[in-house]
């Protein structure tokens, strides 16, 4: 594993658990700190589960047992007691002021694991990749079009050529029309969309390149993608059925934008050249 918590594994492939597993995952998630001080026996009688689930469990969060996941999460709830991130699930307008801090200790450990997931060399390749494309597609589907769009709208300002869509049928016909030269950016939370799915495919049969933005490591997007960036989510620790956080997403995208902005000969000057053509729409103050 690349630095991802053991909070926010659990968090981010949640869904492909079995449901024995996903017993030991809500006790964890609900008794982290009780979590540490016990033996896999103890867990597993806990959760209502057995010894072999509990292994099971282990190596599909991605530690070799629970000797080593419980290494990981003392750490974490060592570090959290240390910066006094008092993180919780709890969300309540009549304790306003608490649930502020418990939305801002869970968003900044999303953005937090998601850095610290990204392994530097592969980060280094997509980038290069990014920067020599002829095009770039953003795709994506629901909840995370948004960010496909704010992706196409900062790469475009950095002088790479960028598209995305709101309409299923167009993004799809846009990727026929691609070729080795160019990239595909899928951004996926669960990485289980049919339709992005049928898209990569799409994407892979033209040889175009294709990146994937997701939060489960082990989907079928991420398997079928020349390159993944993994994202670190918590969001079920605040709502406990959806997950709609777009902020590890997001911050993958203004990262990329950045990287390539100081490295990119010439972004600056297509910035300020987009700036001066939209400025006249601007209000004066």
């Amino acid at each position: 594993m690349n630095q991802q918590s053991v909070m926010g594994v659990i968090c981010s492939s949640y869904e492909q658990f079995f449901d024995a597993e996903k017993k030991i995952a809500d006790y964890i998630l609900e008794h982290k700190k009780s979590a540490v001080e016990m033996t896999v026996a103890e867990l597993a009688r806990a959760s209502g589960t057995s010894d072999a689930t509990v292994s099971r469990f282990c190596r599909r969060c991605g530690f070799k047992g629970y000797q080593q996941l419980k290494m990981a999460l003392a750490k974490e709830v060592m570090e959290e007691e240390r910066d006094s991130l008092q993180v919780s699930n709890e969300i309540d307008r009549t304790r306003m002021s608490q649930s502020l801090q418990n939305i801002l200790a869970n968003k900044m450990a999303e953005m937090t694991g998601t850095i610290g997931m990204m392994d530097p060399e592969n980060l280094e390749t997509i980038l290069t990749v990014l920067e020599n494309a002829r095009i770039i597609q953003f795709a994506a589907v629901g909840n995370t079009i948004p960010v496909a769009m704010d992706g196409a709208f900062k790469f475009n300002q950095l002088g790479l050529c960028s598209v995305s869509g709101t309409i299923w049928e167009a993004q799809i016909a846009h990727t026929l029309n691609l070729g080795p030269q160019d990239v595909v950016v899928i951004i996926s939370n669960s990485g289980t969309s049919r339709r992005l799915h049928s898209l990569a495919e799409g994407a892979r049969e033209n040889g175009a390149k294709i990146i994937v933005i997701t939060n489960n490591a082990s989907s079928p997007l991420a398997r079928i993608s020349d390159y993944k960036i993994i994202t670190a989510t918590r969001e079920k620790l605040l709502t406990g059925e959806f997950w709609f956080s777009r902020i590890p997403a997001m911050l993958v995208i203004e990262t990329l934008y950045l990287l390539l902005f100081v490295s990119r000969k010439g972004a600056a000057a297509h910035i300020r050249r987009h700036e001066n053509y939209i400025r006249p729409d601007k209000l004066s103050t």
